[in-house]
């Protein structure tokens, strides 16, 4: 296959840019360096267009090796013809290549190899070819044998027909038919198993909708129901139609008696073999695609929680809720370094909650804190209600916010939580962990796995390797675009810069600890394992703040500093400005001078000019504080307190295929319908919001015994 030409016409790109980066790829470049650092060798396409573009490139190629695996496999039974090959040759699925495969593939004993055995596949091929004047019956007759358990005559017919089923089966031809015709005119059903058991599914306890139309959603929560023992599940089809199509591909009309036996046939291959094998393949095609847009989803939620703007310069309290043990109680400074540590009981007696309260009031004076972040776990409720009560008696003022404890106690009994804060109790880290989330949830949260973080719908029922694959990537490309400080940076966030594995992190990290901050991004060459290639794949990621040299903290390439600096002497800057590393009128300047004439001039593309002019009018910058900055909360709400109509201010929390979740001040994140987030139709809420996003509400109805919240953004 022409992986290039095939590519470029998947992803509506230049050939020539499909190549380059299938060369790039295979020459051990990561996709944040391709993304960042070769803009002009594939038209500036973004990360993640280009990380689709390999899974495509990997899947083609898996194709192409299954594809020469069958071949070999049926030239090894020395069935090979021409027609064959050219079928494997055209096939552009690893559907059609099995399909093709399907009459070669090793059988366990079915009827149809009993019957071979029983020689009776001549009698088969003869009904198959219905020439005139033959009689099936007569012919049958000298295939009756004692011996091989052919009694009759009949019985040979009988045997030939379970042939003549299984040939019908495995005909790749008729089965792209027949697929066509499930996809079109299927219909999923789901029933109740046992209608008198109440459970979440009920909705599906008398389900249908065609295979086309049903959602992505539905499907997962189907299959979950069916695992879980609530509902029986099928697809159902009018077979008028598909047997139709199957007499068609085999009867010729030309002899009424072999006519009849082969639509006997047609219709115990259809029930009996076509149908099961079908609706499987059906069901789990349409599982495959909910999985893979609800990955989708997932992925973008984590990338928009990832990329959430840090509360930067400010000291924060952790609260992390609970009952029975106490609430665990953690003090970082604006560097995230833990000053104070304590356990309250916010939730207990009257005395004992008073206490707390002296407790908290005294580590908010003591260490002047500006924000306290609480876990949204188990007494969340209750702890936010003590907390704004609480900081109403601050001498200073203190605000909120709830954020999620997801991943959090994953994280405190991990080893490099244990590393990291090796004096405290892991019930304390978690505090530390959900202070450091409002700081810099980035920095923080990739030290959880990705599918413990939950901002997504259904994750545990996602094929568990692709869903990891996908979100690992997500993560990726957050630290690359954000960048990391190379002298504070945590190995795990290391572990997620372009180009760095494990043993290189951990040998930057004993390099910092052995000989004192990095002096500047040519001093990585020194630490061990870091060749040549990892240094080009990761310096333009990593930032030295302390370095002289100014472009060392910004996100310039160290292969681009020479261009850089020839850029500035062309822009009119003196030696001692370009020491100052003070380029904000850069843009103004290189625009006066003609960007196009200047990249000409310095020997570079556009894209690339373009990055280095905004990466030295901003040197530092983090993309993130571009983003809606968190809502901070001073007061707190009961779900009692809500009324038909009201107005109020949130946070989107998650966004999923049916709408999104918004946070609104009580512990119940509020549900806000497809239907309801705007007035114009809307495909996907992702079209709308995104994780982060402050949102208007109106309060459309409150069930509190059921504590359900369903909101609506159409404020007309």
């Amino acid at each position: 296959m022409n992986y290039s030409s095939t590519l470029s016409q998947l992803f509506n790109i230049k050939e020539e840019y499909a190549q380059n980066i299938i060369t790039l790829l295979d020459d051990g470049n990561t996709i944040p360096f391709i993304a960042r650092y070769r803009k002009e060798m594939h038209g500036s396409m973004d990360d993640q267009l280009i990380r689709a573009f390999s899974e495509k490139l990997d899947y083609l190629r898996g194709l192409d090796k299954r594809r020469e695996e069958i071949r070999e496999l049926i030239t090894g039974q020395e069935k090979m013809t021409d027609a064959i090959g050219a079928a494997l040759d055209k096939a552009q699925t690893l559907s059609e290549l099995e399909d093709i495969y399907r009459p070669f593939r090793p059988k366990r004993k079915t009827r149809a190899s009993i019957a071979k055995e029983r020689g009776l596949e001549p009698l088969a091929l003869e009904i198959v070819k219905q020439e005139k004047g033959f009689v099936p019956l007569e012919y049958a007759a000298q295939f009756v044998s004692e011996e091989k358990e052919v009694p009759a005559a009949q019985d040979a017919i009988n045997g030939a027909m379970d042939i003549i089923a299984e040939m019908l089966s495995d005909s790749a031809e008729l089965r792209k038919k027949l697929r066509a015709i499930f996809h079109i005119s299927g219909v999923l059903k789901s029933a109740a198993a046992d209608k008198e058991q109440d459970s979440v599914y009920t909705n599906y306890y008398d389900f249908s909708e065609p295979v086309k139309k049903i959602a992505g959603h539905r499907i997962l929560a189907i299959n979950r129901g069916e695992k879980e023992g609530f509902l029986k599940v099928g697809i159902a089809l009018d077979s008028e139609y598909p047997l139709s199509v199957i007499n068609r591909s085999v009867d010729r009309d030309t002899n009424p008696l072999c006519s009849d036996i082969l639509k006997a046939a047609g219709e115990d291959a259809y029930t009996r073999l076509i149908f099961p094998s079908i609706e499987r393949e059906i069901r789990a095609e349409l599982t495959d695609t909910a999985a893979e847009n609800a990955m989708k989803v997932f992925a973008t939620n984590l990338k928009q929680l990832l990329m959430q703007p840090p509360v930067k310069g400010k000291t924060v309290l952790g609260l992390d809720p609970g009952y029975r043990t106490g609430c665990k109680v953690a003090v970082v400074d604006d560097t995230s370094k833990v000053l104070d540590t304590a356990v309250i009981y916010p939730t207990h007696s009257e005395q004992m909650i008073a206490q707390s309260k002296r407790k908290l009031l005294d580590l908010i004076r003591k260490h002047n804190v500006d924000i306290i972040s609480i876990g949204n776990g188990t007494a969340s409720k209750e702890t936010e209600m003590f907390a704004a009560d609480a900081i109403k008696e601050a001498d200073h003022k203190v605000y909120y916010m709830v954020v999620s404890e997801a991943g959090a106690s994953v994280y405190s009994a991990s080893k490099l939580a244990a590393a990291e804060l090796p004096d405290l109790d892991l019930t304390l880290r978690s505090a530390v962990s959900i202070a450091r989330r409002l700081q810099d949830p980035l920095a923080e949260l990739v030290k959880i796995e990705p599918k413990a973080i939950g901002v997504g719908q259904y994750q545990h029922d996602m094929p568990q390797k692709r869903l990891g694959e996908t979100l690992d990537g997500v993560v990726e490309d957050c630290v690359n675009s954000v960048g990391a400080d190379l002298n504070t940076a945590s190995p795990a966030l290391l572990l997620r810069v372009s180009g760095l594995n494990a043993t290189v992190c951990k040998n930057i990290v004993a390099y910092r600890e052995d000989n004192g901050a990095f002096g500047s991004r040519a001093e990585l060459k020194k630490v061990p394992k870091l060749g040549p290639k990892a240094f080009e794949q990761c310096a333009g990621f990593l930032r030295v703040p302390e370095s002289r040299n100014p472009l060392d903290n910004t996100g310039v390439h160290p292969e681009s500093y020479a261009v850089a600096r020839e850029l500035l002497k062309l822009a009119g800057f003196t030696d001692t400005e370009i020491k100052s590393a003070k380029f904000n009128d850069l843009p103004a300047r290189a625009k006066q001078l003609g960007t196009k004439s200047l990249a000409e001039k310095l020997g570079i593309g556009l894209p690339t000019l373009h990055d280095i002019i905004k990466e030295l009018a901003k040197p530092g910058r983090d993309p993130r504080d571009e983003m809606p900055q968190p809502m901070l909360r001073s007061d707190v709400l009961d779900i009692s307190d809500l009324k038909e109509g009201m107005e109020l201010t949130g946070t989107v929390r998650n966004v999923i295929d049916f709408g999104a979740f918004v946070d609104i001040g009580v512990h119940q994140d509020g549900l806000v319908h497809i239907s309801q987030i705007c007035d114009k139709f809307i495909k996907h809420p992702s079209e709308v919001l995104k994780v982060g996003d402050i949102v208007k509400v109106r309060i459309l109805s409150v069930d509190v015994k059921k504590k359900r919240i369903s909101l609506t953004m159409r404020m007309k």
